[in-house]
């Protein structure tokens, strides 16, 4: 976060820049058209004046209507964008003479100046915030505006730069921490809802740990937090650990450290992974406080589950089924609502779609799961499927109640990973591995690709 005397310095620069500026005869305006504004603010050369005409930007993005905010990222497309013959004619240059100052010319060519115009509105009071909420809002429009994707390159590839691991600091959410911050934990939650104050005191008792990153340029704005359950066992169910009413356990007599709920609290952020360095520094905080603790683990949602299944009985991926749990889990699919009863017939028939779901040895050549990716892709283990593991309407509706345990071997963390990361090999331990291998069970077709997998502990 910024200083208050740093905060205080930029604000002396801004009224000197506006001061000069009116001397010049070409003050900030409130009511400066937007494109002659960014016009301006890539146009000065002096960093008082600048900063000026980028604090007024700031001012003015905030406060855009829907109108103005097509118009204004319409004109980041196709006004500030890198200019096609300079780019042509430095390549042509550098293609004849491969030397430091053509390919110099050349990433300058390339390069749009939206992204100068957004390092500069960047240096404004409150401009790192003002980009995150663009970009946000940028997001929601390309799927109409497919060709505004070049822009949104520009802000990922920016902010990707801003949010640096180097930059973010971890800290530790209890409930001694400020009443502002406690909010946005409970807001941010979208795993396992935080229905009211008492909940979100029970996530932060003694035997509940919460690590968030921030940075410095979002001041108490949580970037990413996870939420560790402390206790004796490898969770199987949910319900236990977000109960308000569950008593509390001695964290000194912990073995095991499950992360149960991690979530990215800015949609502005997204496609900026924080989560691979957030567990690895949470386990090293963990592993300083309490050392007795030796099991590293998620208890982690599916949520594709269900749309995967639906696409699959539909011949993407094609599986080959028996009849019956075809019409089966048809019929399951068709009900508005699924409970215990209802999924119990189907339960090995669901368990083993899963395994290969999770695996991606079903409709590969990766994980169709973003949360298997994720977990494998930092080199954790497949470890176990849990039926029935989240009988809340949510995950009865996405995963029909499984949840899966990823197991953090820090021994073989690395190695796991580069397996994952090279050849697409799936650590699994030997309890899903002996299930993926069972007879009978749903089999891709032989076109499909399938990964290695590795079976471990």
């Amino acid at each position: 976060m910024a200083t208050p005397l740093i905060g205080g310095i930029l604000d002396q620069i801004i009224d000197a820049g506006r001061r000069l500026l009116s001397q010049q005869s070409s003050p900030v305006s409130p009511g400066a058209d937007l494109e002659a504004l960014c016009a301006r603010v890539l146009a000065r050369r002096g960093e008082a004046t600048s900063l000026a005409y980028a604090s007024e930007l700031a001012s003015r993005l905030e406060r855009l209507t829907p109108e103005e905010e097509t118009k204004f990222f319409e004109m980041l497309a196709e006004r500030f964008g890198a200019d096609r013959e300079k780019v042509l004619a430095a390549a042509a240059a550098y293609r004849q003479e491969e030397s430091a100052l053509h390919l110099r010319r050349l990433a300058e060519a390339v390069e749009a100046p939206r992204q100068e115009l957004l390092r500069r509105l960047n240096m404004a009071p409150g401009g790192t915030r003002v980009i995150v909420a663009l970009r946000e809002r940028l997001l929601g429009h390309l799927a109409e505006k497919p060709a505004w994707r070049a822009v949104d390159a520009d802000f990922q590839h920016l902010l990707g730069s801003w949010f640096n691991r180097g930059f973010l600091y971890l800290e530790r959410i209890d409930w001694n921490s400020p009443a502002s911050l406690l909010e946005k934990i409970k807001q941010y939650e979208s795993v396992h809802e935080i229905a009211n104050w008492s909940d979100l005191r029970r996530r932060l008792a003694a035997d509940r740990r919460c690590f968030a990153f921030f940075h410095p340029a979002l001041e108490a704005e949580p970037l990413i937090f996870i939420e560790v359950a402390l206790g004796r066992d490898l969770a199987a169910s949910i319900q236990p650990i977000i109960d308000p009413e569950a008593a509390a356990f001695d964290p000194a007599k912990a073995t095991h450290a499950i992360f149960f709920s991690i979530n990215n609290s800015l949609t502005g952020l997204r496609g900026i992974s924080f989560g691979n360095f957030l567990i690895k520094q949470v386990v090293v905080e963990l592993q300083r406080e309490l050392p007795q603790l030796k099991t590293f683990a998620t208890l982690s949602p599916i949520p594709s589950f269900r749309g995967w299944l639906a696409s699959a009985l539909a011949g993407k991926p094609a599986l080959d089924l028996d009849p019956a749990d075809r019409e089966g889990l048809e019929a399951l699919l068709q009900r508005p609502a699924v409970d215990a009863a209802s999924l119990a017939p189907l339960r090995d028939t669901l368990t083993n779609l899963c395994a290969g779901y999770l695996a991606g040895s079903i409709g590969g050549p990766k994980p169709a799961d973003p949360v298997a990716r994720f977990h494998l892709g930092n080199g954790a283990r497949l470890e176990r499927l849990n039926w029935l593991g989240d009988t809340s309407p949510k995950g009865l509706q996405q995963s029909f109640g499984m949840l899966v345990n990823y197991f953090y071997d820090l021994d073989n963390l690395e190695l796991n990973h580069e397996a994952f990361a090279e050849e697409g090999k799936v650590a699994l331990s030997r309890e899903l591995a002996r299930l993926l291998a069972a007879k009978p069970r749903p089999k891709a077709r032989p076109s499909d690709k399938t990964p290695a997998v590795a079976a471990g502990r």
